[in-house]
């Protein structure tokens, strides 16, 4: 659309209000309904690329898209938010003209950033690129109990397990009161019990096929 554009917006009772009756400002709106909107265009900023920012603009920017993530993640949002976290920090993953002051500002923008962006692909069950998110954390702040915790739950999901206890015996060294660390801790501990578990029975199962096949009759090359 351009400015001043007017367009029909037709929307299905699945994504309009469903099977419920709304109350809305200006009508209510019955259950099962199709909704139409008239939309106009008054105006639009398109907002600019990080290579034409200044140090500055790309902090303001990566804060701004940060806090958009915060309310898209909020309201369950949690592929839009994703979305703007990995913009946020597009605008200050490259610092090298920063000041050491502004340096230090983008560091908390990344370290912030990558961690709700890692909270939001656990919630999209994305668990590898939690992962990664969760390691480039730790890269920049080796000692970040938030880091540790999520990729614990990654590795966790992944049936990385020992992976998973290292990052929370770290966690518990560092913050050894935190009660969301410790929850983890005792899901692990079932999670290897589980997978205990099935080991034993996969080789039982196995065992027990193997006792049950008849011996074969040695021979031996009468011809030899």
């Amino acid at each position: 659309m351009k400015n001043g554009e007017v367009a029909l917006v037709t929307i299905q009772p699945e994504y309009a209000f469903g099977l419920t009756k709304s109350a809305q400002d200006l009508a209510v709106v019955p259950a099962n309904s199709t909704v139409h909107y008239e939309v106009e265009l008054v105006s639009f900023v398109k907002d600019k690329e990080s290579w034409d920012t200044n140090t500055q603009e790309k902090l303001e920017t990566a804060g701004k898209k940060k806090e958009e993530g915060n309310a898209l993640f909020k309201a369950g949002k949690h592929e839009r938010a994703s979305k703007r976290y990995e913009k946020a920090v597009r605008f200050v993953e490259y610092d090298s003209t920063f000041s050491d002051e502004e340096k230090q500002r983008a560091k908390v923008l990344k370290i912030t950033c990558n961690l709700n962006d890692a909270a939001c692909k656990l919630k999209l069950k994305d668990y590898k690129q939690a992962e990664k998110l969760c390691t480039k954390v730790l890269d920049l702040d080796s000692r970040n109990v938030k880091a540790l915790y999520r990729r614990a739950q990654a590795y966790i999901q992944l049936v990385d397990l020992d992976l998973s206890e290292l990052d929370i015996k770290k966690a518990l060294e560092i913050d050894p009161d935190n009660r969301d660390v410790k929850l983890e801790y005792k899901v692990l501990k079932q999670k290897v019990r589980e997978y205990n578990k099935k080991n034993a029975q996969f080789y039982g199962n196995i065992f027990a096929k193997m006792n049950k096949q008849e011996p074969v009759p040695m021979t031996i090359d009468s011809k030899a």
